[in-house]
């Protein structure tokens, strides 16, 4: 069959146990929210990673930070991956979707 025989029995005692269902992978880590940081943290950081997608991960933790947002480089790194925001490439995309939905002309 093309299985091991410890593989095969493992199978056919799962499915003896709990049915079909039984055989599909129900381990769905959950996330640690507790190294998150809040939503209005999150937010902040994403709306400036696309008013200024130039600006890197170091220049945008600095800049927050003169807003009163404090959050590492490597904190704004995690948000912008978690967003889809990774590359400049990625944030000139949300800036041009945003501005064809606010009707602004970029400059």
């Amino acid at each position: 069959m093309g299985l091991s025989r410890d593989t095969f029995y493992r199978y056919k005692s799962a499915v003896d146990e709990g049915g079909i269902q039984a055989l599909f992978d129900k381990n769905k880590r959950q996330p640690n929210l507790k190294n998150r940081v809040d939503e209005a943290t999150e937010k902040a950081v994403s709306d400036f990673a696309i008013e200024f997608p130039a600006y890197g991960q170091l220049r945008a933790s600095n800049e927050l930070r003169k807003q009163g947002i404090f959050v590492s480089p490597s904190g704004v790194r995690c948000i912008w991956l978690r967003n889809n925001l990774g590359s400049m490439k990625q944030r000139l995309k949300e800036l041009e979707k945003k501005s064809a939905e606010e009707n602004f002309v970029l400059t």
